[in-house]
């Protein structure tokens, strides 16, 4: 079987290494009967597969691959990078990542490892290569999956002494000279001035904060990091598993890497998708939004990174890992509404994932996990989300593939934007992930469909509105894709406010001469409780005073009398952090401008347009009529949609 980018299908993470192999083939029947026909396994199996170095322990494996494939199930294999085993530490003693407080991590969970250190970086490659020797041509074999969410408990940034090395090493390749780092740092400010590389200490442990301008090179290594050894064992893998993708699972809200950069090296982009607990401790919501989506998650966080991840596989996107009961890390963990988990798998295939994997297939009763659902409890009774991953399987069945067709919107989304924002946030409210987030909550609710594009704007033409909040360094090639673009853009708040080296441009932000003819003169941060009120709604968190050149067009005023909004050409730009209302009025504005349609969504509702098709979620516990979303009538669902319901509506 070959993957079709087209084509849905139900899979799940498995782990025969926990149970009796008198089970195996019991399970892999069952999970065929219930419509699943891919399997993830051996994400976290080092210590079974070498138990000792260089002794290979491959035949549990072997079997368990056998015991699936007889039943007509296809494998997606992982190396087991993300769980090194104990010997190992023996090896390299060194190999454990240092945190932020200069503290080691020890082992005895998982992620034990520091990027930087090639030592364990060059076992990866040998394990993988292994790996990739005895199953790359497996019949049974259809993907591979690196390691496992890197990232996971903050472990992207290290500290140690393998991490301090290569920095500076880095740093040298970067700036030649210490005097050109000293010149791009501005080390002059505060007597910071190095005579040589090897003076350079990693920021942290200061008196104050460092050098925003140290740090930043510092976030940018350490991205880059990551990318060399998911490279590493990419290039590893491809050439002894031909025609397999290989794919890595990322996380929600995680931005201390470049997805992109990591994506470049892969075939699809996969993410982990548990809804209910991101509620809980990821969103940014008040507590009456928390309460009324307690069991179901946020309306437009799994729809977000649907859309983010689907750009960063270039249109190829997964869900690895889809929460089917109640999960063990959140602050709290509820269990979810009937009928969570039929809805998160179709909103997932609205959004053009053409796997979702449902995490896990049994309930561990031991260890760390043990309290995290899967589709069966630990005794084998079906759990709740079983028979609505049939449900899903059956109607995918009736249901024929769609293809993944183009938004009208476009949204910019950059990791580099989000280190910056972490650096030097101006407030203790400020994040770039709730600014672009709250930009795509208003696309959401005027029924726009969206897709995520990176930095250098190389697509931005290709859309009929796009929007570009917070984008904190404009490339040379952003600003000519900009400048060139016919295509309506809202620009703002602090777009190009730094240069690459974490300086304030010399003729101030935005920095976009003729094409428009402003200047961010100050940036303020206001407290929740303090908008500042405007003809449409109000601006929040965040405040720029603009200075307004004759080429440029004020749109809208604060009541305070300073600009909310600034137009020029086909550019808009936005002074300040936007509430809903504000939002929605000047994307509406642009889109009515541009001849997008938009339409009034009820709160809760979630709608996606795919391939002639419109797929509207209700995340509400209480049912909503939808009628007017359907012009050609429904292929799937009615009018009025049932709390948590699913409805697909023709497309004229």
């Amino acid at each position: 079987m070959t993957l079709n980018w087209q084509q849905r299908r139900l899979g799940v993470c498995y782990y025969p290494e926990h149970w009796p192999r008198e089970q195996w083939a019991a399970d892999a029947r069952q999970m065929v009967e219930k419509g699943i026909s891919l399997v993830r396994l051996a994400e976290f199996s080092w210590s079974l597969l070498e138990p000792e170095p260089g002794r290979l322990a491959f035949g549990w494996l072997d079997d368990a691959m056998a015991t699936l494939a007889a039943e007509g199930l296809k494998v997606i294999l992982c190396t087991p990078t993300a769980t090194p085993p104990r010997w190992m530490l023996e090896r390299h003693p060194d190999m454990l990542a240092v945190g932020m407080d200069g503290r080691p991590r020890g082992f005895g969970s998982r992620r034990h490892y520091d990027f930087s250190h090639i030592g364990y970086r060059d076992e990866c490659v040998r394990i993988a290569t292994l790996m990739g020797e005895r199953y790359g041509k497996h019949d049974a074999v259809v993907a591979w999956q690196l390691d496992n969410e890197y990232g996971c408990h903050d472990t992207i940034r290290s500290t140690s002494m393998a991490a301090r090395t290569r920095f500076q090493a880095y740093l040298r390749e970067h700036y030649t000279t210490i005097g050109a780092l000293n010149s791009a740092w501005g080390n002059v400010f505060w007597s910071m001035l190095y005579s040589r590389f090897e003076e350079i200490d990693l920021p942290i442990a200061t008196v104050t904060e460092p050098n925003p301008s140290h740090t930043y090179d510092f976030y940018r290594f350490a991205s880059d990091e990551v990318v060399a050894f998911n490279r590493a064992q990419a290039q590893a893998l491809r050439p002894l598993s031909p025609g397999r993708p290989i794919v890595h699972n990322y996380m929600g809200r995680t931005v201390e890497f470049d997805h992109y950069a990591v994506g470049a090296d892969l075939d699809a982009a996969t993410w982990d998708s548990y809804p209910v607990g991101f509620l809980e401790n990821v969103v940014a919501a008040d507590d009456e939004h928390k309460r009324a989506f307690a069991r179901q998650g946020d309306p437009d966080f799994q729809a977000f990174h649907h859309d983010l991840y689907r750009a960063v596989g270039r249109g190829a996107l997964w869900v690895m890992e889809q929460q089917p009961g109640p999960v063990n890390w959140a602050q709290r963990n509820p269990v979810p509404l009937p009928g969570m988990v039929r809805l998160w798998c179709w909103e997932a295939f609205a959004h053009g994932a053409s796997l979702v994997s449902v995490f896990r297939w049994r309930q561990a009763p031991f260890a760390q996990e043990q309290m995290h659902a899967g589709l069966l409890l630990p005794d084998s009774t079906p759990g709740p989300g079983l028979a609505e991953c049939a449900t899903v399987a059956r109607e995918l069945l009736a249901f024929p593939a769609t293809a993944i067709t183009r938004a009208p919107v476009a949204l910019v989304f950059d990791y580099a934007s989000a280190w910056a924002g972490e650096i030097t946030p101006h407030s203790v409210d400020f994040t770039y992930f709730d600014l672009v987030f709250s930009a795509y909550r208003a696309l959401r609710r005027l029924g726009l469909s969206v897709d995520i594009i990176g930095p250098d704007l190389d697509e931005l033409s290709q859309y009929q509105l796009a929007l570009v909040p917070g984008l904190v360094t404009l490339s040379e090639t952003a600003k000519a894709n900009l400048t060139r673009a016919s295509t309506p853009v809202i620009l703002g708040p602090r777009v190009n406010a730094k240069t690459p080296t974490f300086h304030i441009p010399a003729d101030l932000p935005p920095d976009l001469g003729a094409c428009l003819d402003l200047k961010v003169t100050a940036a303020e941060t206001i407290r929740p409780d303090c908008p500042i009120n405007a003809q449409h709604g109000a601006l929040r968190l965040w405040r720029e005073h603009v200075s307004v050149g004759p080429e440029a067009k004020v749109d809208g005023l604060a009541d305070d009398g300073w600009p909310v909004s600034v137009g020029q050409g086909h550019l808009t730009y936005v002074a300040g952090w936007p509430d809903d209302a504000l939002w929605q009025h000047l994307i509406k504005k642009n889109a009515d401008a541009a001849g997008v349609e938009t339409f009034d969504v009820p709160g809760g509702v979630g709608v996606r347009d795919m391939g002639g098709h419109r797929f509207i979620v209700n995340y509400n516990a209480y049912e909503v009529n939808v009628s007017h979303l359907a012009p050609s009538g429904f292929a799937l669902g009615g009018p009025v949609l049932e709390p948590t319901g699913v409805a697909i509506a023709e497309l004229p």
